[in-house]
């Protein structure tokens, strides 16, 4: 038995900025009709960058959780957007730093609800850029030392997906 869902009807609710809410009517695997609400986003890219053994976070409040919380630089991508291209905008954006960039993995961050992809992408060859955030965005950013993020991950400081999966991917690849 494949677990295939097919689309009979759908009803966009909400079409915002950075999110549309449709609702699907569907047909299950087992012949039933069911209903399944749907986030539709146009992903987004996320880059770790470490340097000296120290990790690049952000800070900044995340309004959904009613505070500040530390994460790698990361942003929504533009309808159409390479993601490798968005990775790098934001990059400098957040941080004010370049690098070449290589893509490490993709990461379905709520797949019960929404079809974000987070594109994730490792930095190396660092150099200076222009910091230049978003109107909207009040970040600051700081190198802290990786066994520190570990310490972070595991006391639930650092809770953000994309981080904690770039953070323990880069750990198993480089046997930290």
């Amino acid at each position: 038995m494949k677990f295939i869902e097919k689309k009979l009807k759908s009803q966009t609710v909400f079409s915002g900025k950075v999110v549309t809410l449709e609702v699907d009517n569907v047909l299950l695997p087992n012949g039933k009709n069911g209903m399944r609400e749907c986030v539709r986003h146009s992903g987004g890219a996320a880059v770790l960058l470490v340097k000296d053994g120290k990790v690049l976070l952000v800070k900044q409040f995340r309004y959904p959780y009613g505070k500040e919380i530390y994460e790698i630089p990361a942003g929504k991508l533009n309808k159409g957007e390479d993601p490798l291209k968005a990775a790098e905008r934001e990059l400098e954006e957040e941080t004010g730093f370049r690098a070449k960039l290589v893509h490490s993995l993709d990461i379905y961050p709520s797949p019960g609800y929404t079809d974000e992809i987070i594109h994730i992408y490792f930095a190396n060859d660092v150099y200076d850029g222009k910091l230049n955030p978003d109107d909207d965005e009040f970040i600051i950013h700081e190198f802290v030392d990786f066994d520190t993020v570990i310490k972070m991950i595991e006391s639930g400081e650092i809770c953000d997906s994309k981080t904690v999966a770039a953070v323990y991917k880069y750990k198993c690849e480089n046997n930290l």
